[in-house]
């Protein structure tokens, strides 16, 4: 499943799993995209909890998502666990639309849960849950995927972000992939939103990226020469039985199977709508600088991949408070600087697609922190007010309950 049905099929070699095909040659004229789009699409998922306990629902009765499908159609869709829920958008060329139509989701979908007796809240991980009493879908690739990965897919109450933007025919996604890689960790400190893991603070602020690695195919891509080659790997993972298609590669950025797409993987969903569209809409500005200006992008060495995966780790234990390894052997980079470098790169692209207003958020964010940051304030005060562990866990809820449906109206600490 991708954001969005508009998108017509590239018919790839990604996407149709051919490897006779030669890859499609990059446009390297910036002025022959300068009237491309590059409209994008955003999936998240949620949680489902129980109002009194503040933990997730073991059991979710199949009228919601009935409920959720009569009033929103194909927007919301389920997700591995019974306790988990998604929304897929339609297809967007403006940060303001989508604004506005992922926060009528969030509060419709919200509003249905009450109705249910449940509470919807975004976070990477809940604060209170026991992994091991949570159930998969009855659907028949969910069931499959837990016959297969046994304890590593139950363990998977994980929550995430995924943002789609389109690329430009003839334009390979494969070497665009490569290009925008160095940046997924900074992407991911701007996203971090699950610092707790069943009532224990992890002291880590990206806990499901970490608990994500126990997947295959997943964390940074290899470096791939094109969609070509690209499409040889999943040829010879699906000839082995490893993988159906491309779609069971659960890399941190991937092409998308079906779309012509360059799919964000590596996000924590956003526990703040506004922070949610902040980050795809500067995902979106760095796609477009990248392919009107691909000779931009670092240049690959033997060791690329491993400082971008050192950065990914140092991303998930300190968030924004990581410094960075750079690429080139200079010192390390503070992860704030490594923003604003990218700011001031994406800038001419922001003022090309009108996202400014939107990137203005990104800023903030880096003042005021994630909802990772806020979710650990609030648990180390009301502990220290005297609330014992689980108290001050379903306080943490309470804000994400709340700051889900609000945005920043409530989103902020409260006193």
């Amino acid at each position: 499943r991708s954001s969005g049905g508009a998108w017509p099929d590239p018919a790839s070699p990604v996407a149709m799993g051919e490897t006779t095909r030669a890859p499609l040659p990059i446009r390297r004229s910036p002025a022959m995209h300068d009237d491309f789009a590059f409209t994008f699409g955003i999936e998240e998922e949620f949680f489902l909890a129980h109002p009194k306990s503040r933990s997730l629902a073991t059991h979710v009765p199949a009228s919601l998502l009935r409920a959720c499908r009569r009033r929103f159609g194909d927007a919301v869709a389920p997700e591995l666990l019974r306790s988990q829920v998604e929304l897929v958008s339609p297809v967007f060329d403006h940060h303001a639309q989508a604004l506005e139509t992922m926060t009528r989701l969030r509060r419709g979908v919200a509003e249905i849960a009450i109705e249910k007796n449940l509470r919807l809240f975004a976070a990477g991980t809940p604060p209170i849950a026991a992994w091991g009493e949570q159930t998969e879908t009855p659907k028949a690739r969910y069931r499959g995927l837990m016959d297969l990965f046994q304890i590593v897919g139950r363990r998977n109450v994980l929550c995430g972000l995924h943002v789609h933007v389109a690329v430009p025919p003839g334009v390979d996604r494969v070497q665009l992939m490569n290009r925008v890689m160095p940046w997924l960790p900074a992407f991911l400190a701007l996203s971090t939103s699950s610092p707790i893991w069943n009532r224990d603070p992890t002291g880590l602020m990206s806990y499901r990226q970490a608990a994500y690695d126990e997947w295959p195919r997943t964390g940074i891509p290899d470096h791939f020469r094109d969609e070509a080659e690209y499409a040889r790997f999943v040829e010879l993972l699906a000839a082995g039985g490893a993988a159906k298609d491309a779609s069971f590669l659960w890399w941190a950025i991937r092409p998308a199977l079906r779309y012509p797409t360059l799919e964000l993987r590596i996000c924590d969903v956003c526990t703040r709508v506004q922070d949610a569209v902040a980050i795809a809409s500067l995902y979106r500005c760095l796609v477009s600088r990248m392919v009107r200006h691909p000779d931009a992008a670092t240049a690959w060495t033997p060791f690329t991949r491993r400082l971008i995966d050192e950065n990914r780790w140092r991303a998930k234990r300190s968030g924004l408070e990581a410094e960075f390894l750079t690429l080139d052997g200079q010192p390390p980079v503070a992860c704030r600087t490594v923003v604003l470098e990218l700011l001031d790169d994406v800038a001419e692209d922001a003022a090309r697609l009108d996202c400014e207003p939107a990137l203005a958020r990104i800023r903030r964010l880096l003042d005021e922190g994630t909802s990772a940051h806020v979710q650990i304030k609030l648990f180390e005060r009301r502990r220290a007010q005297g609330d014992t562990v689980t108290q001050a866990m379903q306080y943490v809820v309470d804000w994400l309950v709340a700051a889900t449906y609000a945005g920043t109206d409530n989103g902020a600490v409260p006193p």
